[in-house]
């Protein structure tokens, strides 16, 4: 219960300082910051998902699972401020304009909650070497990433 209870708090206190730090963030730099976060995941996803299908290298995997959980848990939803719904001069944005209507908050906050615990999974599997358990894991946190790119993310 206390460890709920301390969860908690430090959520709301993180959230508070992600928001107070994003008040200062242009809505550009906004958009290329959660972009920069979505690649580097992207890029240890790739390693993840190269380990799994050819040589496994244990501490690679592990390594970059806890750079996927450390994106995932690091308030990035604080980069979805105001305006940064659509593109603004050279900065693109793939986002659907759907992403940022109030009536979808309680989706996008399910779908936020599923990638964080995949992902978080995903490292505390990783840790143990295990290739088979990772390779669900690794799975599992696709699928995550994937439930909101079909619904969220426009192709390019």
């Amino acid at each position: 219960m206390k460890k709920t209870l301390l969860r908690g708090a430090f959520g709301v206190i993180a959230l508070s300082l992600a928001t107070l730090a994003t008040a200062q963030v242009k809505p550009e730099e906004q958009i290329k910051y959660r972009q920069a976060g979505y690649s580097f995941m992207s890029w240890n996803m790739g390693k993840i998902k190269a380990n799994v299908e050819g040589e496994y290298n244990a501490k690679q995997v592990e390594a970059a699972a806890n750079a996927i959980a450390g994106i995932a848990n690091s308030g990035m939803g604080a980069l979805y401020g105001p305006g940064t719904d659509k593109d603004i001069g050279n900065v693109k944005t793939r986002v659907k304009p759907e992403f940022f209507d109030p009536k979808n908050g309680e989706n996008i906050g399910k779908l936020a909650t599923d990638f964080t615990a995949a992902a978080n999974e995903l490292a505390k599997v990783a840790a143990t070497g295990d290739k088979a358990a990772v390779q669900k894991a690794f799975g599992q946190t696709g699928e995550t990433c994937k439930a909101c790119h079909d619904k969220y993310r426009m192709d390019e």
